[in-house]
């Protein structure tokens, strides 16, 4: 990044700081001590949602003890810096006063403190891989569960199957007279624009990706890509990779399968479209809001 790209907050999906202790996962002598411990936590996870207690701006997750939580596929999240465990049941939630609300990481990533974010996204991922996993892709037979949650083997040929991660590139594309590019999908609403995005391709680089990805989809020549960071979107299984990109061309040219529309914004333009609502900027918890409000240099207000 240039010196005057000081990246606006965290990357709020991005701050997990509960150790995923790889070592215990096939411990059978330590599994069995800490689920029979009341100390060790557990949170449930069902289609991409958990319960969350939550009170106006701040939220926390909803943990319980092994001898409380459900019975249902079982998956070690690590331990903390105290020794306190963590798992994720795959289980149906209940919503209750006391047991609070289910809600998606959409919704609870930016309320959440830096434990309970990386503890929601680790679960969430993890229970997408293995809803799209159960079969063996070589021979398509049911596989087993194992090491805690993070591979599955097939009974049949004994491959080992691990949880898979969709690489995919999202920049900012910036001109000489400092303008951004936003588009929009042909699915989303009106006034709803966010950066440029794509998965990598097989046998490409992430700046090849970036460069080939502005290209195809609005006609745009690009260059000198900088990688600015990156964050988990288990929407289901992407890495979601940061970059400021160069304009050499400002011309629009969007591919109508994949952008309804697109153009180039400074930031007074940018500013007056949001307080205005005649534009609706990507959520708190995208790398997506990040990469905007780096590039303005504030954080920017929306309702």
């Amino acid at each position: 990044m240039e010196s005057t790209d000081v990246l606006m907050g965290p990357l709020l999906l991005s701050r997990g700081v509960v150790d995923r202790s790889a070592a215990l996962r096939n411990d059978e002598n330590w599994l069995r001590r800490v689920w029979a411990d009341d100390a060790t936590r557990v949170l449930l996870v069902h289609e991409g949602e958990t319960l969350i207690r939550s009170s106006g701006a701040e939220a926390s997750l909803t943990l319980m003890s092994p001898a409380e939580a459900p019975e249902g596929p079982r998956y070690l999240l690590g331990v903390d810096a105290a020794g306190v465990p963590y798992f994720a049941v795959k289980a149906p939630l209940t919503a209750g006063s006391r047991a609070g609300d289910p809600m998606g990481l959409r919704r609870a990533g930016a309320l959440l403190d830096d434990r309970d974010a990386g503890l929601f996204v680790y679960a969430v991922a993890l229970e997408a891989w293995h809803a799209g996993h159960e079969h063996c892709p070589r021979c398509g037979s049911r596989t087993d569960v194992a090491a805690s949650g993070h591979m599955r083997i097939c009974p049949k040929d004994g491959s080992q199957h691990f949880p898979r991660v969709d690489p995919a590139v999202i920049m900012l594309v910036r001109d000489e007279a400092d303008r951004i590019l936003l588009a929009r999908g042909p699915q989303w609403p009106e006034g709803r624009m966010s950066v440029l995005a794509g998965f990598v391709e097989p046998g490409e680089s992430l700046e090849q990706a970036v460069l080939r990805e502005v290209l195809e989809e609005v006609g745009v020549v690009a260059a000198a890509p900088r990688y600015m960071g990156s964050q988990p979107w288990p929407f289901p299984r992407s890495l979601m990779v940061g970059f400021f990109a160069q304009a050499l061309s400002t011309d629009l040219r969007p591919d109508a399968d994949e952008i309804a529309e697109a153009r180039w914004w400074s930031r007074d333009e940018l500013s007056a479209a949001v307080r205005s609502g005649e534009l609706g900027l990507p959520p708190q918890v995208s790398i997506a809001r990040r990469l905007i409000e780096t590039w303005y240099g504030s954080l920017i207000e929306t309702d």
